[in-house]
């Protein structure tokens, strides 16, 4: 007879510090994006792999190997934590993410909410190098 099967991870997944970071809402774990939004990364994620396979038959296997490694390097780039965020600039440039201006350019930036906790840079570190688990900074109260 079998043995009843376990979940090997708590539901809801990473404990949240109640006292740090407030209480956890349910709908923003249930809800999705906007189904239009989800479409449009599928076919961004589809596009990439199009332009992947495009330019791996037209130069050779080697280069999309060299673009993934520099862009695991670039995404890896970041400020500590702190008062100013990281704009992922190098990364914005290398896949020309920089000629897209978008609504969330000009509009709904978080910083400027009411609402915004500013960031705690020692637990945003802690969390960065493994030593505290949960999210880097509480975004809003």
């Amino acid at each position: 007879m079998e043995s009843p099967k376990k979940i090997a991870h708590e539901i809801g997944g990473v404990k949240r510090d109640a006292l740090r970071f407030g209480l956890n809402g349910v709908k923003s774990d249930i809800v999705g994006s906007h189904p239009l939004e989800s479409s449009y990364e599928s076919g961004k994620r589809s596009e990439e792999a199009m332009k992947r396979t495009i330019i791996g038959h037209t130069y050779g296997s080697a280069l999309p190997l060299k673009m993934d490694m520099d862009r695991q390097i670039l995404s890896r780039f970041q400020r500590p934590p702190g008062p100013i965020a990281s704009s992922m600039l190098g990364l914005e440039v290398y896949t020309g993410a920089i000629d897209n201006f978008g609504f969330e350019d000009y509009l709904n930036d978080p910083r400027d909410s009411e609402t915004f906790k500013p960031v705690d840079f020692h637990h945003g570190m802690e969390v960065r190098l493994g030593i505290s688990k949960g999210p880097v900074a509480p975004s809003f109260m």
